[in-house]
């Protein structure tokens, strides 16, 4: 598994970048060696924040953690990104079956009790026309309606957009592609 690390506005010490890989590579056992991870490390006011993603071919693991003391955050995340393939692997190994990216006979089953992974469940579907406009427009949409996100047509890109409004307030942007 490889390890990319990339930092904002903290300095990753020598000792921080070693103490991520070496957590990390503990996970290193459920995936094939080409695997990327991408952690990154930010610094907010007087928090901590961690966040760690892992791209196994289509499959995305990721967590993230904010908190005072950046090292308990690592394994935090570690923790949960592990929590999340136990959680999931039947699904993930029923879907991925051919797929040697990932080796689901080492990850660890859930442990919850014996309680089985509930079904995902459908219970409503919704059908709307997309409409051309830009993402200024989506948010403005998307605040009149009073949800937390919104699909639109890109007028610019003439693509699918979604806005979303972020933990922090703030909008981003989902742009697609094929």
């Amino acid at each position: 598994m490889k390890i990319i690390i990339t930092s904002k506005n903290i300095n990753a010490s020598n000792h921080l970048r070693d103490t991520i890989e070496s957590k990390l590579s503990r996970l290193g056992k459920y995936f094939s060696s080409d695997i990327e991870t991408n952690v990154t490390l930010s610094m907010e006011r007087d928090r901590q924040k961690i966040e760690a993603t892992i791209n196994a071919s289509g499959t995305i693991f990721r967590a993230e953690e904010v908190t005072q003391d950046i090292y308990g955050g690592i394994d935090k995340v570690v923790d949960k990104l592990s929590a999340q393939m136990s959680k999931y692997k039947r699904k993930l190994a029923n879907k991925h079956k051919d797929n040697k990216s990932i080796v689901f006979d080492d990850v660890p089953d859930a442990d919850d009790g014996g309680a089985a992974v509930a079904e995902i469940e459908i219970v409503r579907r919704k059908k709307f026309e997309l409409l051309p406009m830009s993402p200024e427009e989506a948010v403005l949409q998307m605040e009149l309606v009073g949800h937390s996100f919104f699909v639109f047509l890109d007028m610019d890109t003439n693509g699918i957009g979604v806005v979303y409004k972020r933990n922090d307030e703030k909008y981003g942007l989902l742009e697609t592609s094929l």
